[in-house]
């Protein structure tokens, strides 16, 4: 029915997600992608298509204005800017006219903490609670910790499907895989040896609410991420909460850090910064800190000043301190000097060939065979690999990668052209799928 009322016309906005870039609209004016560095843009799977990037290309074709907004605008929008291809626009003040709220780096080492949490974050939380306030507190990892872990012998709760870890969720009493959904029961005794000395490693969303119950027995709390926003309606039953002020403190994951209005919200805790700052995808940086700041925007949105403190075992990291203290346009200036010296995109283009198969070696023979395919004909290309993804196995399935990269876009799509006619005109090994991302946004 949206589809009928935007091409006849009746429909004169359009409001939706990245498959609305397609709405048949009959005069289109402007196209306003928000939030436009947000990497859900592009569809990972399927027919694979970037929303941000053919609303672009939608907007050149009809000859009208594209406006991306974000406080965090992605890199490639950023170069963008630097070159003349994007006009920037600046809004300099806050909605609300609230002011920018304080960053303050809490450095962790050496400190006890209490279920992840430092002192002087809870000595904060005291304050902001006595003041009737609202804090929130933000970790992106849902469960009460992301493993189980056995004392005697080393044994780790690892998923049967995954080359990854299963997470303990108390609650459910289940340990449930967040990347297969793979889950059990939660076992009694070690696997391996028999021992009852199975202990959580690690802190979940879940694990940070068990323990500030204890620590403030008093105060309203809440908790949002996918585990308990799954009924229905229970995601505004928790947001007409937090907003009559019967939760004094929020914990959640990146669910709770975007779009939201709090405007009691004046302290905002990250628990963890840690977990973009090492990341194996050369953008885990920049999703770090596009993360960190669209989390302290959560505070300070009214009247009164917001602070926002991260914790983190790493507080000399360059690019951290630079995004506290200069704030995001400095970070993205060093951000992308580092990407011009590694040659990564927005400097360089690439595509990715994913192959994956029941075993790992017919992933590997079928991308070895596509290189065999590629090598005469790369002319201007970077080809690596192939390698075994990140996470090699994924719901049961092998995966491997061959990494294609050039300095001009003109070299790479010259080379597609030819090289996925063979790819397509070779033999098909059956047991194995592939496919071909243009701009891949995530090298899992």
């Amino acid at each position: 029915n949206a589809w009928l009322l935007a091409r006849s016309g009746t429909a004169k906005v359009v409001v939706g997600t990245r498959s609305a870039v397609f709405a048949p609209l009959q005069a289109l004016g402007i196209i306003i992608v928000d939030e436009e560095h947000d990497p859900s843009f592009k569809q990972q799977d399927g027919f694979r298509y970037h929303a941000r990037d053919l609303a672009v290309i939608r907007g050149q074709q009809l000859g009208i204005p594209v406006v991306l907004g974000s406080a965090t605008p992605a890199l490639e929008s950023v170069q963008n800017t630097l070159s003349g291809r994007y006009r920037l626009l600046q809004l300099p003040e806050r909605v609300g006219g609230g002011v920018e709220p304080s960053i303050l780096i809490l450095d962790v080492r050496r400190q006890r903490l209490t279920e992840g949490l430092s002192q002087p974050l809870l000595e904060q939380m005291r304050l902001h609670l006595a003041r009737d306030e609202q804090v929130l507190l933000f970790l992106n990892r849902r469960g009460f910790a992301p493993v189980l872990f056995c004392h005697e012998c080393g044994w780790m709760s690892q998923c049967r499907h995954c080359d990854a870890r299963m997470a303990l969720h108390l609650r459910q009493r289940r340990l449930i895989c967040h990347h297969c959904g793979d889950s059990r029961p939660v076992e009694l005794a070690c696997p391996g040896c028999g021992s009852v000395d199975l202990r959580a490693v690690g802190y979940g969303t879940e694990r940070l609410e068990t323990a500030l119950r204890h620590a403030f027995p008093t105060i309203g709390i809440t908790r949002m991420d996918r585990d308990n926003t799954r009924r229905r309606g229970s995601l505004e039953a928790l947001l007409a909460d937090i907003h009559n002020g019967d939760r004094r403190i929020l914990i959640g994951t990146q669910m709770l850090a975007k779009g939201h209005h709090f405007p009691e919200v004046t302290l905002v805790g990250i628990v963890d910064a840690d977990q973009g700052l090492y990341g194996i995808d050369f953008r885990s940086s920049e999703r770090m800190a596009q993360l960190i700041l669209q989390v302290a925007g959560r505070a300070g949105r009214a009247g009164k000043p917001g602070t926002v403190m991260i914790q983190t075992h790493h507080p000399d990291h360059p690019l951290l301190r630079i995004l506290v203290s200069q704030g995001y346009p400095a970070f993205a200036a060093a951000a992308l000097a580092e990407r011009q010296a590694a040659l990564f995109p927005p400097f360089t283009y690439q595509a990715l060939l994913r192959a994956e198969a029941i075993d790992s070696e017919r992933a590997i023979a079928f991308l070895n065979a596509a290189r065999q395919l590629a090598d005469p004909i790369a002319d201007g290309l970077e080809l690596l690999g192939p390698a075994p993804a990140p996470m090699e196995r994924r719901a049961g399935r092998y995966r491997a990668h061959l990494l294609l990269q050039a300095l001009r876009r003109q070299d790479l799509h010259r080379f597609l052209t030819l090289w996925v006619v063979q790819l397509w005109a070779q033999p098909i090994d059956r047991q194995v799928r592939w496919s071909l991302d243009i701009d891949p946004v995530e090298l899992f």
